[in-house]
C-alpha cells in the first residue's frame, strides 16, 4: 500500500510539474509573439488576427485630413477656367496636382469640384500638365473645379509609388485631396465627386466606400472590386497590377498588402477562401453596404485591357442591394473610350455629376 501511494504521489508531482513548466513556457510564447508581431496585428486570447492595410473597416477607421491646397504656379488658361498647378499633403507627403477654377462668377457656397483619379501610367514618365489633359477639360469647361492629383510618387509629387490593387496608399491620396478641398474658397464642401479611370476606379469605389464625403462617383473602364473578379478575369496588361511579392521596409510601405494570404492571388488562386475574413475584409463589393453616394459605371464592350465584365458584375452587386447607379456600355472606344465615343461618355459623365453634385 505504502508503494502504491508514493508512486501516486510521485505521478502527481510530475504531473504538476508538466503543468507548471506548459504555462511557464506559454507565457512566454505570448510575450515574444507580442514583441514580433508589427503593428497592425493585435493579440486577443493568445490567437492573432490580422488587420490588412486595404481592408474598409481599417481605413474606416482611420482620420484622414489635409490642410487646405496651396497654389503653386499659375498655367495659362483653358477655354473657360483658370489652370494651376496646386499642392497639398496625403500621409506627410506634399502631392501635386493640376488645379482648374472655373472663370466665371462664383455660385453661392462655392464651385461643386470634383478629384480627379488617373488610371495607371508609368509614375517616372507621368507629367501633371501633359497626361489626361483632354479628359479633365471635358469636365473644367462645364463648371466645376477639377483637381488631376498626382498621386505619391507620381510626377514630382513625394513619397513611395504602388497603385490600388493591394495598396491604400493612392486612395489615402485621393481622401486627402477632397479633405483640401473642402476647405479651399471656391468650392463648396458639399458637393465634392470623384471621377476615376482603370486603375482608379477601384480607387473610386474604395473611398466612397471610406469617406461619405464623397457625393457622387464615376468610373471609366475601371477593376478589381472583389479580388475573385481579378482570378477571374485577369488584367490584359501587367503594368496595370502592383506586384505583392515583396517584402515592406519603413513608413512608406506600411499601406501596402503583401501578407502571405494577398499572395496567393497570383501563385494559387485556386486555395483562396473568398468568402473568409480576410478577403471579406478587403473585397469591395462585400462591403459595398458603405456605399451612400450615387455611381456612374461607364466601359466599352470592346475594351482590350479590362474586360467590361467587371463592370457588369459590379452593376449587378449594385442593382442586388438597391444602391443608386447608372451603367453606361458603349459599342466602342477601347480602354479609354476614345472617339467617336468619348463626346458621348463624357456628355454622360457631365450630366450625372450635374444631377448630384
Amino acid at each position: 500500500m505504502k508503494l502504491s501511494y508514493i508512486l501516486i504521489l510521485i505521478l502527481i508531482s510530475i504531473l504538476f510539474l508538466l503543468i507548471v513548466i506548459y504555462f511557464q513556457f506559454k507565457k512566454r510564447t505570448e510575450i515574444n509573439i507580442k514583441k514580433q508581431m508589427p503593428d497592425s496585428v493585435t493579440i486577443t486570447n493568445l490567437e492573432t488576427r490580422y488587420i490588412s492595410p486595404i481592408s474598409i473597416d481599417y481605413l474606416r477607421s482611420l482620420k484622414i485630413d489635409s490642410d487646405k491646397l496651396k497654389i503653386e504656379e499659375e498655367l495659362t488658361k483653358g477655354s473657360n477656367y483658370n489652370r494651376y498647378i496646386a499642392s497639398y499633403i496625403s500621409e506627410g507627403n506634399k502631392i501635386y496636382g493640376l488645379l482648374t477654377i472655373p472663370d466665371q462668377k462664383q455660385p453661392e457656397g462655392g464651385f461643386p469640384a470634383i478629384v480627379f483619379n488617373h488610371g495607371y501610367i508609368s509614375p517616372k514618365q507621368y507629367k501633371t500638365t501633359e497626361n489626361y489633359i483632354a479628359y479633365v477639360d471635358s469636365l473644367a469647361k462645364n463648371g466645376f473645379v477639377v483637381f488631376k492629383i498626382d498621386y505619391r510618387g507620381n510626377g514630382d509629387s513625394e513619397g513611395d509609388s504602388s497603385g490600388t490593387y493591394f495598396s491604400s496608399a493612392y486612395t489615402i491620396d485621393a481622401i486627402s485631396a477632397l479633405k483640401s478641398l473642402q476647405k479651399y474658397e471656391h468650392v463648396n464642401p458639399e458637393k465634392i465627386g470623384m471621377w476615376g479611370h482603370s486603375m482608379a476606379g477601384n480607387l473610386v469605389l474604395r473611398a466612397m466606400l471610406v469617406s461619405g464625403d464623397i457625393k457622387a462617383g464615376v468610373i471609366w473602364s475601371g477593376a478589381v472590386y472583389s479580388y475573385e473578379d481579378f482570378v477571374k478575369y485577369k488584367i490584359n496588361d501587367s503594368s496595370y497590377i502592383h506586384k505583392p511579392f515583396e517584402s515592406k521596409t519603413g513608413q512608406e510601405q506600411q499601406d501596402r498588402e503583401v501578407s502571405p494570404e494577398i499572395q496567393k492571388i497570383r501563385a494559387d488562386p485556386e486555395l483562396i477562401n473568398f468568402d473568409d475574413e480576410f478577403w471579406s475584409s478587403v473585397s469591395l463589393t462585400k462591403n459595398i453596404r458603405y456605399l451612400t453616394a450615387p455611381l456612374q459605371i461607364d466601359h466599352a464592350v470592346d475594351d482590350p485591357v479590362v474586360t467590361i465584365n467587371y463592370s457588369r458584375d459590379l452593376a449587378d452587386v449594385l442593382k442586388e442591394n438597391n444602391k443608386k447607379y447608372e451603367f453606361n456600355e458603349y459599342p466602342g472606344g477601347g480602354h479609354n473610350i476614345i472617339s467617336p465615343y468619348f463626346e458621348q461618355a463624357v456628355e454622360d459623365t457631365v450630366k450625372f455629376f450635374k444631377e448630384n453634385l
